[in-house]
């Protein structure tokens, strides 16, 4: 009987915690939202706000430059033997602006072909202000035999970017990754082997 009455009695206490956490965790948004307030840091109630058609519309990206157009140029060279070409020429973008832009690839060997791509720009200077966000350079791609592919390269232009260039040239050169890629010159090779055993 004793045990009875205890086990009654713990499941009483057990039932007045939970009751009890569930009424602190409902309590917790409205204070969460009162301390974000008084902090500055609202971002709760701006979200509330939004909903309730105070401001329907997402803030603009203030960091593009609309004061000036960069033509950006796309070039593809293929080392091997497949079609590699972006979709379109050219494109005109405002520093700062997100574009993408594909290229497209079909190996036309009767062989699977591991690919990379290697990019390069013309001014050289442009290098460290056209900025990949997305890019199929970043890694290796294995092609089956007469596959075709689409990759997009999504870029941004720094604004910071120099005001006497207004043509970019991105240059993709292609090519395969293994035992079929064209072997170093001979003699670039020679100094480099030279050095090595000097410093050995």
């Amino acid at each position: 009987m004793n045990s009875k009455q205890e086990n009654t009695n713990m499941v009483g206490k057990l039932a007045i915690i939970v009751l009890a956490m569930f009424t602190f965790g409902y309590a917790l948004v409205p204070l969460y939202k009162a301390i974000c307030e008084m902090t500055g840091i609202n971002i709760l109630a701006l979200g509330d706000k939004n909903i309730a058609g105070a401001t329907s519309q997402a803030p603009a990206n203030t960091q593009v430059d609309k004061t000036r157009l960069i033509t950006v140029e796309f070039d593809a060279n293929a080392r091997g033997p497949w079609h590699f070409k972006p979709a379109m020429r050219s494109v005109q973008v405002h520093p700062g602006e997100l574009a993408t832009v594909m290229y497209e690839f079909q190996n036309v060997q009767n062989r699977k072909m591991a690919a990379q791509a290697i990019p390069s720009y013309a001014p050289s200077q442009a290098a460290a202000y056209f900025n990949k966000l997305e890019c199929f350079c970043f890694q290796q791609y294995s092609l089956e035999a007469g596959e075709k592919k689409q990759w997009p390269v999504a870029f941004v232009i720094d604004p910071k970017l120099s005001k006497d260039v207004s043509t970019i040239t991105l240059s993709y050169t292609f090519f395969e990754v293994g035992g079929k890629t064209p072997a170093a010159p001979v003699a670039a090779l020679k100094p480099v082997v030279k050095d090595v055993k000097e410093g050995a």
